[in-house]
C-alpha cells in the first residue's frame, strides 16, 4: 500500500488493490456502493463505500481514498477514484467469469473451466476458444455464444475505459454500447447530451458530467439547451403539461449554474427551433407556458376530439334517444336481481342517448352495476360494446365484473412494437363498436387520452368511469378532473354506497376519508384494523409479523398472492425499499440450491413478486405491470417473469426496469385491486400525507385494510385535503372548443 503526496492539512490518498468479493448495498440513482473487497495477498475482507456503480464480482480493483471509522459500521475505505482490471488470481477468474457477466458461462461452468485451465483461462478464451469444447456442458454452441460474449465484452471494455476516463460507470458504458454499437465513442465525443435522450438511466447530470469531462463549456449553447429540455421534463416527471416560462428559466439556471439570461437566450432558440412549444395562456393571469411538443399537440387533440364526437350528426346508438326508458328499466331489473336508483338510471340513459360521458364514484357507489346493465341493454338491442381500463390488473377486474372480455387500452388500440409510441388503431383504423367503456379513467394521462380518441370515430358513445378523487395519473395531466370541471361533458357523480353492505368498514371509512372525516377505528370492525405504534422501526418490524404470520393464520390469506403493502414513501425504514428487502427475506428466504442472480444491491429469486417501472413498448410491459419470477438462468445471466401468464426475459442490462414489489408506493398501485392491503402510516411520512393519498390505498383492498403506525399521522392525511396542482389548460381549450 503507497501513500500519495498530499495537501497539507488534509487526509492522505492511498492506494489499495483488491478483489471484488461481493455487493452488500448499492443506490442505482446516484451509483453509491457499499463493496467488500479482499486486499491483494491477504485471505480477509474490508469494506469499501463510494460511487462504485457497474462492478462485477471477481473483478480486480484499483481503488484510491482514505481510511475512515464509521460509528456503526467501523473502519471502511472511501474510495474517491477507481479503476478495474480483469482479475489475475484463480479465484478472482472463477469470480469474474460466474457473475454470469460473459452470457454462456454462469458458476458452475466457471468452475470447471477455471479447474482446467488456472491463470490461463482468460487467455484460452481470447485466443483458443476451441479447447473450451473440452469442458463438460460445453458444446460447439455455447462455446460460440461464449466467443461471442467475450468478444462484446472486449468491445464493451473498449468504451467503459473511455467512458470511465470521464465518470461513467461500468453499467452504463454496457448500456450506451448496446444501444450504439461501436459508434457509441464517437457519440459520446460529439454529441454527450444525446445520451439523456436515448437511453433509459442516464439522465442530464450523467450527460453533463461526461460533456464537462470533454471540454464543453458551462454556457455553450448545446448545454443550455439540453439543460433547458431536462428541466422542462422534470416538469412533466412531476404530472404537468407544460412549465410557466419564469418558473422554467430559474429551474434551468439553478441545474446549469448559469445565469437566467443565458437560459432565456437558448430557450428563445429552442422555440425557433420548434423543440418547445411556447403558448400565452390565460389563467389567473396572463403567461407564457411552454410545452415539451408531444403534451402540447395531445393537450390540443384532446380538446377537438371530445368536440368533435359531441357535435357530429353520426350516432350509432341514436335508437336509444327514443326508448320508453320506464319499459326499458323495468324489463333491465327483471333480467338482474338488482333495484335500480335514479342516479344510476340517470348514468345509463346518459351513457346511452350522449356521445361522451362521465361516471365517476367511490367504492362500492354502484359503477360495476351500471357499467354491467348499459351492457345488457346495447347488447339487447344488437348493439356492440368494447371494454378497455389503463393496466393489466384493471382490465382483469372488469372483465371479471362484467364476465366480458376486458383489455387495456394499449391491446385495445393494437400497440405496434418500434421506435416511438404507435398504435394500428387511429383516425385511418379506428375501432369498429357503437360503445367504448373505460373504467379506471382518472390512471389515464393526456398522452394516452389522445392516442384512445384518435381511434373512437364519430358516432361511437364514449362513457370514461373513475373516481375523480383517487390520486391522479402517474403520466402528465389530470384528464378526468379536467373534463368534469370544464362543465363541458355529462357527467353523473355517485354518492350513496351500493356494494357490499353498508356495514362493510372498509367502503364506510373510504368515504369519510373522503369527506375529510376520520375513519372509523374499532375492535368490532371485521375488515378494518389499525395497529398503533408510532417508531418507525418497531412499526416496521409489527407489519412484516403481521403480513408473514398474522394476517395468514387469522384469514387464511396467502401473504405471496393475496396481501399487498402500499406505502407512502420510498425512504425510511417504512420505505418501499426497506420493507421490500425484509419481505423478500421473510416471504421468500434463500433456500439451499436456490438459483439467485445479484444485480446491485438486489437479489433476484425464483418467486420473488416484481414489478416493471417502465414502459417497453416492444416487449408490450409497462410502468406498474407486476408479475412473479418464474425461473433463473444462471449460465445466460436470464430472468423470466410471469406477468399473469405472460413470460418476459430480462437480461443483466434490463434488470434496472425490474424492483420488487412485496411492498409498493400507493402511487404505483393506481387501477389494481388486493384482497387485503396493509399500509404504515407515519408522522415521518409528513410530506406525502394527503387526504386523496390514503383514499386511494384504502380502496385498493376488497376485503381487508389494515393500517400499521400513528393515529397522528392518519389525521394530518385527512385534513389535508390540498391537492397537488398540475399545470394544464385542457378545461380551458374544452370551454373554448365548446
Amino acid at each position: 500500500m503507497k501513500i500519495d503526496s498530499h495537501t497539507k492539512g488534509e487526509p492522505s490518498l492511498q492506494t489499495l488493490q483488491g478483489t471484488l468479493e461481493r455487493v452488500t448495498y448499492q443506490n442505482e440513482e446516484n451509483g453509491y456502493t457499499v463493496a467488500r473487497i479482499v486486499p491483494e495477498g491477504k485471505s480477509y475482507e474490508i469494506t469499501a463505500v463510494g460511487t462504485l456503480a457497474g462492478i462485477n464480482v471477481g473483478e480486480s480493483l484499483q481503488l484510491r481514498g482514505v481510511w475512515t471509522s464509521h460509528p456503526r459500521y467501523g473502519r471502511q475505505f472511501e474510495v474517491s477514484a477507481y479503476s478495474v482490471e480483469l482479475p489475475a488470481t484463480v479465484s478472482g477468474i472463477r469470480k469474474y467469469l460466474g457473475s454470469g457477466l460473459i452470457k454462456g458461462i454462469g458458476p458452475v461452468t466457471a468452475k470447471r473451466i477455471v479447474q482446467a485451465f488456472g491463470l490461463e483461462t482468460l487467455d484460452i478464451i481470447e485466443t483458443d476458444i476451441e479447447r473450451l469444447r473440452d469442458i463438460a456442458g460445453v458444446g460447439p454452441k455455447r462455446a460460440a455464444m461464449i466467443a461471442d460474449a467475450w468478444e462484446e465484452q472486449k468491445q464493451i471494455k473498449e468504451v467503459m475505459v473511455f467512458l470511465q476516463s470521464h465518470g461513467v460507470s461500468t453499467g452504463l458504458a454496457v448500456k450506451i454500447y448496446k444501444h450504439y454499437g461501436e459508434a457509441a465513442i464517437n457519440v459520446v465525443r460529439s454529441a454527450p447530451y444525446q445520451l439523456a435522450r436515448d437511453i433509459y438511466g442516464i439522465g442530464f447530470r450523467t450527460a453533463d458530467k461526461i460533456a464537462r469531462n470533454i471540454g464543453i463549456e458551462v454556457d455553450a449553447p448545446e448545454r443550455v439547451q439540453a439543460g433547458l429540455r431536462y428541466a422542462l421534463g422534470t416538469f412533466s416527471d412531476d404530472g404537468h403539461c407544460y412549465a410557466d416560462r419564469e418558473a422554467l428559466l430559474a429551474a434551468a439556471a439553478e441545474l446549469l449554474d448559469t445565469t437566467v439570461e443565458t437560459c432565456r437566450e437558448q430557450l428563445d432558440a429552442l422555440v425557433e427551433q420548434e423543440d418547445v412549444i411556447d403558448v400565452e395562456t390565460d389563467g389567473t393571469y396572463s403567461h407564457s407556458a411552454i410545452y415539451l411538443p408531444p403534451f402540447f399537440f395531445a393537450e390540443q387533440g384532446v380538446a377537438s376530439k371530445i368536440q368533435r364526437l359531441q357535435t357530429h350528426p353520426r350516432d350509432r346508438l341514436r335508437l336509444f334517444r327514443e326508448v320508453d326508458w320506464d319499459r326499458a328499466f323495468d324489463w333491465l331489473e327483471n333480467q338482474q336481481p338488482i333495484q335500480l336508483a335514479p342516479e344510476q338510471r340517470t348514468a345509463i340513459r346518459m351513457a346511452l342517448t350522449q356521445p361522451v360521458s362521465i361516471l365517476t364514484g367511490g367504492p362500492g357507489t354502484g359503477k360495476s352495476t351500471i357499467m354491467g346493465s348499459l351492457i345488457t341493454l346495447a347488447r339487447a338491442k344488437g348493439r356492440t360494446v368494447l371494454l378497455a381500463a389503463p393496466t393489466g390488473r384493471a382490465a382483469k377486474r372488469l372483465s371479471e365484473t362484467t364476465e366480458l372480455p376486458a383489455r387495456t387500452i394499449h391491446r385495445l388500440l393494437e400497440f405496434k412494437p418500434g421506435p416511438g409510441t404507435s398504435f394500428l388503431r387511429d383516425r385511418d383504423n379506428p375501432l369498429d363498436t357503437d360503445l367504448v367503456i373505460v373504467d379506471e379513467a382518472s390512471m389515464i394521462d393526456i398522452l394516452l387520452m389522445n392516442h384512445l380518441l384518435k381511434a373512437i370515430e364519430a358516432g361511437t358513445h364514449l362513457l370514461l368511469v373513475g373516481d375523480v378523487d383517487q390520486l391522479p395519473s402517474v403520466g402528465p395531466g389530470n384528464v378526468l378532473k379536467d373534463i368534469i370541471d370544464s362543465g363541458t361533458v355529462p357527467v353523473t357523480r355517485l354518492e350513496t354506497i351500493f356494494r357490499q353492505s353498508e356495514a362493510s368498514t372498509i367502503v364506510v371509512n373510504a368515504h369519510r376519508i373522503n369527506q375529510g372525516q376520520p375513519p372509523i377505528l374499532t375492535s368490532a370492525a371485521e375488515d378494518f384494523f389499525f395497529f398503533g405504534q408510532p417508531d418507525p422501526q418497531r412499526a416496521a418490524s409489527l407489519l412484516i409479523d403481521i403480513v408473514a404470520r398474522r394476517i395468514p393464520a387469522k384469514f387464511g390469506y396467502d401473504p405471496g398472492d393475496d396481501i399487498q403493502v402500499l406505502s407512502p414513501m420510498h425512504r425510511g425504514v417504512c420505505g418501499v425499499s426497506a420493507l421490500n428487502s425484509q419481505l423478500q427475506t421473510r416471504l421468500n428466504p434463500t433456500k439451499s440450491g436456490d438459483s439467485i442472480l445479484h444485480h446491485g444491491a438486489r437479489n433476484f429469486r425464483v418467486g420473488d413478486r416484481v414489478m416493471q417501472i417502465r414502459n417497453d413498448y416492444d416487449r408490450q410491459i409497462f410502468n406498474g405491470d407486476m408479475g412473479q419470477v418464474n425461473t433463473i438462468d444462471l449460465e445466460d445471466r436470464l430472468v423470466t417473469v410471469d406477468f399473469e401468464g405472460k413470460y418476459v426475459g430480462y437480461e443483466v442490462s434490463q434488470l434496472d426496469e425490474l424492483v420488487h414489489a412485496y411492498a409498493v408506493s400507493i402511487h404505483k398501485s393506481q387501477g389494481s385491486e388486493f384482497t387485503a392491503v396493509v399500509i404504515p402510516i407515519l408522522t415521518q411520512h409528513y410530506v406525502m400525507l394527503q387526504r386523496n393519498l390514503l383514499y386511494t390505498a384504502i380502496t385498493r383492498a376488497r376485503e381487508l385494510v389494515v393500517l400499521v403506525g400513528d393515529r397522528r399521522a392518519i389525521a394530518i392525511a385527512v385534513g389535508n385535503n390540498r391537492i397537488a396542482h398540475r399545470n394544464t389548460d385542457l378545461a380551458a381549450r374544452l370551454v373554448e372548443k365548446a
